[in-house]
């Protein structure tokens, strides 16, 4: 058999007890799982090991290599896309064959592609969820300098993220890194999202036996506005003046509650010498997340985690410690006390991501307790959220 060239990353397994000598379209075995996926001009398989779930798209070995970077770059960035993997080169085959390469992705864990999210022609109850996500998505990796050159919603996951929605790209051979985005590479990346969105709005109202008129053709619209509102809001500068330095720190703080890193702040003087230009560089969306993990060592999406972040700061407001560690050792008795036993007490009810399901008990815990006017405990909350079937956060319309 011969044997193809793979360069893996440290920590996943080395795939060669795969039948490497034939296309995936043929392969059997125990290691193949169906898992939900978009649509893809390429072949893709899923994979099973102990270490966990991965994807295998085949393509020309060219495309292979530069799909492989992008998303290292990408990753490096923080940006919300798949995780690379592995690169496989089939050495016997002609670089140009479509099965000459092939690149090895791990798994987004509890994601879904877009068509799980479809009600009639559109997106229904969820459309303002997806709306946030597909621009917010976009705006991140605008920001990371990558153009991406395909944007659709076929070449994306979706996971719940508390009441949101977080969007993942998983396709990036056609995109490119750069130092910086201008104008118009956003722009036109913004009209190919356009074009190719109503398409497959289109294709979803033809699936469903709607006329063109009932499809929802203005999704991709709607996602360019907000896409143009959320980058105004990171990217404008501001003029300062000399009594007004409360601004930058609000600036920040909006900026930081929007789930964005302020990486740089550039305080330039204007003309008059009195006053300044504030201007801030961003990085990823993960500024609630980062805040988590250092906290309490908890994996989480950063809506999630700025959700259970207001959970723990609510837990020390009952029963924290006023000690110069107080702060360490209520993140450490929240999740030894309350955030890991309720975690296995839902893992013994339902599949599925716990961590967003505990987010969907913290929201009806705070429903409860705003429509009685009282403090809920946990353990009565609790049980009335799996009394009426443990629902998920109620959806934001419009």
């Amino acid at each position: 058999m011969p044997t193809p060239h793979l360069s893996i990353r440290a920590g996943n397994p080395d795939f060669l007890d795969l039948d490497w000598d034939r296309p995936i379209s043929s392969w059997r075995g125990r290691r193949l799982i169906d898992m939900p996926t978009g649509i893809h001009r390429h072949p893709v398989v899923f994979v099973g090991y102990e270490e966990g779930i991965y994807a295998i798209k085949e393509l020309p070995a060219d495309l292979a290599d530069h799909e492989f970077g992008v998303l290292k770059e990408l990753e490096e960035h923080r940006a919300p896309s798949a995780e690379p993997v592995g690169l496989v080169q089939r050495p016997w085959l002609d670089p140009h064959d479509e099965g000459a390469g092939a690149v090895i992705t791990r798994y987004v864990e509890f994601a879904f592609p877009y068509h799980e999210l479809v009600s009639g022609g559109g997106f229904g109850p969820r459309r303002t969820q997806m709306l946030d996500a597909f621009a917010g998505l976009l705006v991140e990796l605008h920001l990371s300098g990558c153009f991406w050159g395909d944007c659709s919603l076929s070449n994306v996951l979706y996971r719940y993220d508390a009441a949101g929605l977080q969007a993942v790209m998983i396709d990036a051979e056609t995109s490119r890194t750069l130092p910086r985005l201008s104008d118009g590479q956003r722009a036109e990346d913004l009209e190919i999202m356009r074009e190719n969105v109503a398409g497959e709005m289109a294709d979803i109202a033809a699936a469903d036996g709607l006329s063109l008129d009932d499809a929802d053709l203005t999704l991709g619209d709607d996602i360019a506005d907000r896409y143009a509102n959320l980058w105004r809001e990171l990217t404008e500068e501001l003029i300062v003046g000399p009594d007004e330095r409360y601004r930058i720190r609000q600036r920040i703080e909006r900026l930081n509650d929007l789930g964005f890193v302020v990486e740089d702040i550039d305080l330039e003087p204007v003309a008059d010498g009195d006053r300044v230009r504030l201007a801030v560089r961003v990085g990823g969306r993960t500024f609630h997340a980062n805040r988590l993990r250092e906290l309490t060592g908890i994996d989480a999406t950063e809506n999630q985690a700025k959700q259970l972040l207001s959970d723990l700061r609510y837990f020390a407001a009952k029963h924290g410690r006023t000690t110069g560690t107080g702060k360490a050792l209520d993140a450490i008795r929240w999740r030894v006390g309350v955030f890991e036993p309720y975690l296995a007490r839902i893992r013994e009810l339902r599949s599925g991501d716990p961590i967003q399901q505990y987010s969907d008990f913290l929201a009806y815990r705070y429903l409860l307790a705003t429509d009685e006017g009282r403090d809920i405990p946990n353990d009565e909350a609790f049980e009335r959220w799996v009394a009426a079937g443990m629902p998920g956060h109620p959806l934001e319309v419009g």
